[in-house]
């Protein structure tokens, strides 16, 4: 799981947490030790509770993993700011372990009128199609690092890319003048 982008401390690198385990309404996630040392190893990584405390996109998505997948291991990570290679190189580390599931989390515009917004996000879309992370700007993804560094990895290992969904706050639960924008990726090795 790698999640939006936050700036901690410094703001400057990615967090990962000193606990063992995350707790929510639907009993504990076991952190995965061994990749969280694994990662420790590379430049920019740190520990960083408060990081993790201020991060809301992790609480969101687990209660869904741990619906779906009875029994995994979580590898959580806020980026502050980082380039896109060392992102690539945190999902490299972890790419050949068993079973590796990537979770990137980050909205897509902020703010922008619905049509500006439909324009914006429809071009981060397509760059996240084409696997073109370098035009994507920071204004159209908060989570923009993340977003990047996965696609360089996903163009590495000719995964496939499919958009299963884009859309903003304002199709789904506000008004039109002010929308946040959102969009759900596959990205699957060739057939």
């Amino acid at each position: 799981m790698i999640a939006p982008e936050f700036r901690f401390q410094s703001g400057r690198g990615m967090a990962i947490p000193a606990t063992e385990g995350f707790i929510t309404p639907l009993g504990t996630v076991p952190l995965d030790l061994d990749a969280l040392q694994q990662i420790s190893t590379l430049p920019g990584v740190s520990v960083s509770d408060p990081a993790h405390a201020q991060e809301h996109s992790l609480e969101v998505q687990l209660p869904f993993l741990q619906k779906i997948l009875p029994d995994f291991k979580l590898v959580p990570l806020v980026l502050g700011q980082v380039s896109d290679h060392q992102v690539e190189q945190v999902i490299e580390m972890l790419w050949h372990q068993q079973d590796t599931l990537f979770l990137l989390s980050s909205d897509l515009s902020h703010y922008l009128d619905y049509d500006r917004a439909r324009e914006c996000d429809q071009a981060t879309c397509n760059a996240i199609e084409q696997l073109s992370p370098q035009t994507i700007h920071y204004e159209q993804a908060c989570g923009r690092s993340a977003i990047a560094g996965m696609l360089l990895s996903a163009k590495k290992h000719d995964l496939q890319v499919k958009t299963l969904d884009l859309r903003n706050s304002g199709d789904t639960a506000g008004p039109k003048d002010r929308v946040v924008g959102y969009g759900c990726w596959t990205f699957t090795g060739k057939d």
